[in-house]
This record gives C-alpha cells, structure tokens and sequence, in this order.
C-alpha cells in the first residue's frame, strides 16, 4: 500500500483528494492536515510514502513545512499541489526538498500515476507545471548567463535528454526507447552527473536552452 497524507487547508480539496486516492486499491490516505505545522507533526507520527503539499496555506505554508518534513523524514516524498499562478513559489519549494509538483487541475489519472511515480523514485511533474517552471527558467537566465555548453554525451543520453525536457516518465522513456525503467535510471543519474545538475527539473531547463 502507498501511504499517503494530505495536506491543505481546503477541507473540499481535502476531500476530493481522499476520495481520488481511495478509488485506487493500493492507496491508502493515512491522515489529513488543514495546514503546515499539522502536517509536519502529522507526518512524523504517520510516517507516509508520499506526502500531497499545498504551498500556500495560513501560518506554516507548503515550503517551510517541506523543509521541516525533510529534515525529520527523509524518506517522504513530498509532492506539491499547486496553481499556475505559484510560480514564485515552485524553485524554492524544489530547494526545500520537494520531489515533485502538480496543478490541481491534473487529471485525476494522472495524480494517481504520480503517487506511484514516487514510490518507485520517479519524480512526478505534470506537463503543465514541468513546462512553465522550464519556460520561467529559460526566461530568466536569458541574457544574465551565457548558454551552458552540455558536456559530452552519448547519443542515447542526449535522446532520455530530450525526453525529459518533454516532461515524460523514466517509465515512458523506457516503453519509447524500447530500455528497461533500470536502465533508463541509470542515463538520468549519468546525466546529472555530467551536467553538474541535481534534479529533473534543471535537465529539463538544459534540454530547452541546448537541444532546442
């Protein structure tokens, strides 16, 4: 079972969300918090997989309580749930630890895939949100830094590049690319490593500037 804690001070999107969750048999919603400090004390008693962040929430917001959630449980993943008009918000959350974002206006498919994207180490990003933090990204080093020249890489590398700034799954790289989910892990950590980069979201940003 995927153990799962809902935080956000909407009771309606509280409920939406429980009843999104238990519509998948291995899902279980574990507890819900109406805010941040709720949620930090609640996922140290709970100790769930996944973690369903608001950012902007009355007292703790999303980001303090992401940074108070991964210093205490580390092996929480922490998904943001947010609007597009909380771009200011998405970098430093990202900072703070969090593993992946959604719009709330997702389908609910695919918030249910991103629950099990997370346990199985993929971070989820919802094309919308993985898209415009790319765009926001883009837009603000243009013409404040030089365009980074990628490292070498193999032609396989710069393929699962690409991929990745089009949003997709190491799942759906893997079904593309005909590779298993292992192998394709394995191109994201080298690609990290060669790039200097420490998340997804920073590959997808050199994918846009470089292979565009």
């Amino acid at each position: 079972m995927i153990r799962v804690l809902l935080v956000d001070d909407q009771r309606l999107v509280r409920v939406g969300l429980r009843m999104l969750c238990e519509s998948d048999p291995e899902v279980e919603v574990v507890g819900e918090a109406e805010d941040g400090s709720e949620g930090v004390r609640l996922a140290a008693a709970l100790l769930p997989d996944v973690i369903l962040m608001d950012l902007r929430m009355p007292g703790l917001d999303g980001i303090a309580a992401t940074r108070r959630v991964m210093a205490a449980r580390p092996a929480s993943k922490v998904v943001v749930l947010t609007t597009f008009d909380d771009d200011d918000h998405l970098y430093p959350a990202l900072s703070a630890g969090a593993f992946g974002f959604l719009a709330k206006d997702c389908p609910p498919a695919d918030l249910l895939a991103a629950l099990h994207r997370a346990v199985a180490g993929d971070p989820p990003f919802s094309q919308a949100v993985l898209g415009r933090l790319v765009d926001q990204a883009v837009r603000s080093r243009a013409g404040r830094e030089p365009v980074r020249e990628l490292p070498e890489l193999s032609p396989r590398e710069r393929e699962v590049l690409r991929m990745i700034g089009a949003g997709l799954s190491n799942k759906e790289i893997a079904e593309r690319l005909h590779l298993g989910v292992s192998t394709v892990k394995t191109h994201v950590s080298g690609l990290m490593r060669k790039t200097g980069e420490q998340n997804r979201v920073r590959l997808a940003v050199l994918a846009a500037q470089d292979l565009a």
